[in-house]
């Protein structure tokens, strides 16, 4: 990495950060890429944008058009999912333990199910793109990295498959490729969103239920959705900074 484009990197990010080998190339290389991704807007400065993403439970059909969208978009390998989507069935609001499934993690959908006197609700997941990754901390060589407007990243070139960051994700939102047997996760389609695009899952989501968030922006809907719901995160107990903002997330789902 040349020192012109280091400085770049350092001021575009708006903040001193130290970057490793790896993550410094895993951004040139998302940024440039120029095969099935789009080459990032040059115009695009990351010290602009703070990236998350809100959900809202009431609105997820659980139809799996999100899963397959990003399973076309970003090459995901048969049987594993960087986002997946679970059914929920709550016999009472004392239930400690629901009774989830997710047949191909929602991919095709759900088969009808009945649960005499349960309430039954769908909620998708991906990478919660932590502001305090424990995948990041884990990480021994910085293949797994945070870029400056706040994407948990992989960069394959570096990544060992040593599973450290598998293990360390309090999500489960990480799997090794079988093919290129290095960590692969949801990425927030980084090489759409620097283009001024949405996700993938976002996009195919019929009803609006995900909604791809600049906490940055003043003007993102984000704020409003902050500041009007009662809104969650999942495992708040861990104190990851999880950037993936519930609507309706029963206290239920783990």
């Amino acid at each position: 990495m040349s020192d012109s484009t280091r400085r770049e990197v350092l001021e575009q990010s708006g903040k001193f950060i130290i970057l490793t080998a790896a993550a410094a190339a895993g951004l040139e290389a998302l940024r440039g890429e120029t095969s099935s991704a789009a080459v990032a807007d040059p115009k695009y400065r990351m010290r602009d944008h703070w990236w998350a993403m809100t959900i809202d439970i009431g609105k997820c059909i659980g139809c799996g058009n999100c899963v397959r969208g990003c399973a076309a978009e970003n090459d995901v390998p048969q049987g594993f999912y960087r986002t997946w989507i679970e059914r929920y069935y709550v016999k009472d609001w004392t239930a400690e333990q629901p009774e989830v499934d997710s047949p191909e993690g929602g991919r095709e959908g759900f088969p009808e199910k009945y649960r005499s006197g349960a309430k039954a609700f769908f909620v998708p997941k991906i990478c919660n793109h932590c502001a305090h990754s424990p995948c990041v901390q884990v990480c021994p060589v910085g293949a797994t990295f945070e870029s400056p407007d706040g994407v948990v990243l992989v960069d394959t070139q570096y990544c060992l498959g040593c599973r450290y960051c598998v293990q360390a994700c309090p999500y489960g939102c990480r799997f090794i490729n079988p093919e290129t047997e290095t960590v692969e996760k949801c990425s927030l389609c980084y090489h759409r969103i620097t283009q001024g695009l949405t996700t993938a899952c976002c996009e195919s989501c019929p009803t609006g239920a995900r909604q791809l968030a600049d906490l940055k922006d003043p003007q993102d809907p984000v704020h409003e959705f902050l500041r009007d719901n009662s809104v969650q995160v999942l495992k708040p107990q861990m104190a990851t900074g999880s950037k993936v903002y519930y609507k309706g997330l029963d206290g239920s789902v783990r």
